[in-house]
């Protein structure tokens, strides 16, 4: 069976936007991609590791644990053996407690890249390839969060190509969602449910030629 490991945000958890409430397994793009994998005759697991607020290497002053690189290596080690790693992560970097733009997500990114790289996994064990996934780009945020992104819009300008030219220093798969789907109108960040299946079954067949 493989093992594919998704490590991402509130994008990918399934939160449904303008609520607190979360879009079910089989609506939320992780679970669209394994049905879809599974429905292609692959033996296929799909682990979702998905945190709300999670930036890529940087602490939430109000929140705990929403540093994406602490205790990632453990999660590596933990699910081992892994065929593949799919980084979503990004967006919160761009909220208004951090000044910090789209270089320094990037960076945030490549930190990534080494920790699952030098990860503690049982001797033998492969280390999994990794696909970077650009999330959709934030432009106007609403509602609730409309504070919380102030001038992100601005600050993330041009993170997907950046996000693009890391991926190909760092032999990492990419997927640039943008051309697929966008932020929903309702909060300007999260995805709607049509968004999830669109983006759940592209990835499944990106997904499948990538592992061969």
């Amino acid at each position: 069976m493989e093992q594919i490991l998704v490590y991402s945000d509130s994008l990918s958890w399934g939160i449904i936007p303008g609520t607190r409430g979360r879009l079910a397994f089989e609506h939320r793009w992780p679970g669209v991609l394994e049905r879809s994998l599974i429905s292609q005759d692959r033996s296929v697991r799909v682990i979702e590791n998905c945190l709300n607020g999670r930036r890529t290497a940087w602490d939430d002053p109000f929140k705990p644990g929403r540093d994406g690189s602490e205790g990632l290596a453990q999660v590596i080690e933990m699910h081992s053996p892994l065929s593949l790693v799919i980084l979503m992560l990004g967006n919160n970097d761009f909220q208004s407690t951090h000044s910090l733009d789209a270089l320094m997500s990037v960076q945030g990114n490549a930190k990534l890249i080494n920790t699952i790289r030098q990860a503690p996994i049982e001797p033998g064990m492969p280390v999994p390839r990794i696909l970077l996934v650009a999330p959709p780009v934030i432009r106007q945020p609403k509602g609730a969060i409309a504070d919380k992104f102030v001038g992100a819009a601005e600050r993330s300008r041009g993170f997907n190509q950046q996000l693009q030219q890391l991926a190909q220093e760092q032999d990492c798969l990419f997927f640039d969602s943008n051309p697929l789907i966008h932020a929903s109108p309702i909060d300007g960040i999260h995805l709607d449910q049509s968004e999830h299946q669109k983006l759940g079954l592209v990835l499944a067949d990106f997904v499948a030629k990538a592992l061969g």
